[in-house]
């Protein structure tokens, strides 16, 4: 494969990752003013510092340049979904539906998930656990113990609403 002025290692794994997280963290900074109102040379300095510490390590951008492609693909799925479905509505009268939201976002997340383990390696860690025959006692601990943390928030976030402040008459 040539190499072009496009994939140049040097523009692939330096400059392209230091920009997208330059870009995002000055963004996330600006958009939280978590170091104050009206401070972009703040902002910009800490977004600058951190995108070169994240290109000087060849790891973080291994994981950023395997993450892309997912993006760029499950961008172009979300548009050609969005596409096919807005046709069923009128013009100018498209609107998401709730549940459909909260599916893609679910689904987004897995993918996610999914694609960043593979990314980092852990994949293939949870892919030996489950084909060596490994400590299955181990597997089902955390998963019971997981099952408690979602119940638990499950009931923290949706359940008890009503107590508390009953007026007596």
């Amino acid at each position: 494969m040539a190499i072009t002025s496009l994939s140049h290692p040097l523009r692939v794994e330096v400059i392209l990752p230091f920009l997208l997280v330059f870009t995002l963290v000055f963004a996330i900074l600006q958009k939280t003013k978590i170091l104050g109102d009206g401070k972009k040379q703040i902002d910009a300095l800490v977004a600058l510092v951190i995108g070169l510490i994240v290109v000087s390590f060849g790891y973080t951008t291994g994981i950023i340049i395997s993450l892309i492609p997912f993006l760029a693909i499950a961008a172009v799925i979300i548009l050609i979904f969005m596409l096919l479905y807005g046709m069923t509505f009128e013009a100018g009268g498209f609107k998401l539906h709730k549940s459909v939201q909260v599916s893609i976002g679910i689904l987004a997340a897995i993918g996610v998930i999914i694609v960043t383990m593979f990314a980092t390696g852990a994949w293939n860690f949870v892919l030996d656990v489950f084909n060596s025959g490994g400590d299955f006692t181990l597997i089902i601990t955390n998963l019971v113990f997981l099952v408690i943390i979602i119940v638990a928030l499950v009931v923290a976030m949706f359940g008890g609403k009503g107590g508390g402040d009953k007026k007596k008459e």
